[in-house]
C-alpha cells in the first residue's frame, strides 16, 4: 500500500483546522498510520524544502513553517499520494475547486493550510524526515 506525508502548517494549527482536514482523508478511506504535532526547527524545514532553497520565497516559506506547531501525518491507502494532492487541491486557492481543503478553506496562497508529498521518492524522503519505522503502525 502506497503512504503519503502531509503537513498541517501553522496557520491550519492556529485556526483549529486539524479535526476537519484528518476527516477528509478519513472520509475518502484513507487510514493514519503516523501523527505527530510538533514545532518544526531551522534544520527540519530546510530538509523538508531544501529544493526550493535558492529561490526568492524560500526564507520566507522557512520562517512560516517554523512560527508555530504543525502536525504531520503519514497516511495510507491505494493511490495514496495522488489522492491526497486531489483533496489537498492546487497550491494556488484561487485554482484550488470547491470540495478541496485549499479551495474551501484558504484565502491566500502563502498560507495554504497543507504539505503533501508530490512522488513517490518525495513521499519517502518526506516521511523519513519526520518518522522512525517504528513510529507508525503496520
Amino acid at each position: 500500500m502506497e503512504t503519503t506525508l502531509v503537513l498541517i502548517k501553522p496557520e491550519g494549527v492556529a485556526r483549529g483546522l486539524v479535526g476537519e482536514i484528518i476527516s477528509r482523508f478519513e472520509r475518502k478511506g484513507y487510514e493514519l498510520v503516523g501523527l505527530k504535532l510538533l514545532r518544526l526547527t531551522q534544520e527540519k524545514a530546510e530538509e523538508l524544502y531544501g529544493e526550493h532553497r535558492g529561490k526568492p520565497f524560500y526564507p520566507e516559506l522557512i520562517g512560516h513553517m517554523t512560527s508555530g506547531k504543525v502536525v504531520a501525518m503519514v497516511w495510507r491507502g491505494p493511490g495514496a499520494i495522488s489522492g491526497a494532492r486531489k483533496i489537498i487541491g492546487p497550491t494556488d486557492p484561487r485554482e484550488a475547486p470547491p470540495g478541496t481543503i485549499r479551495g474551501d478553506l484558504v484565502l491566500e496562497v502563502g498560507a495554504n493550510l497543507v504539505h503533501g508529498s508530490d512522488s513517490l521518492a518525495s513521499a519517502q524522503r518526506e516521511i523519513s524526515i519526520f518518522f522512525q519505522k517504528g513510529e507508525m503502525e503496520g
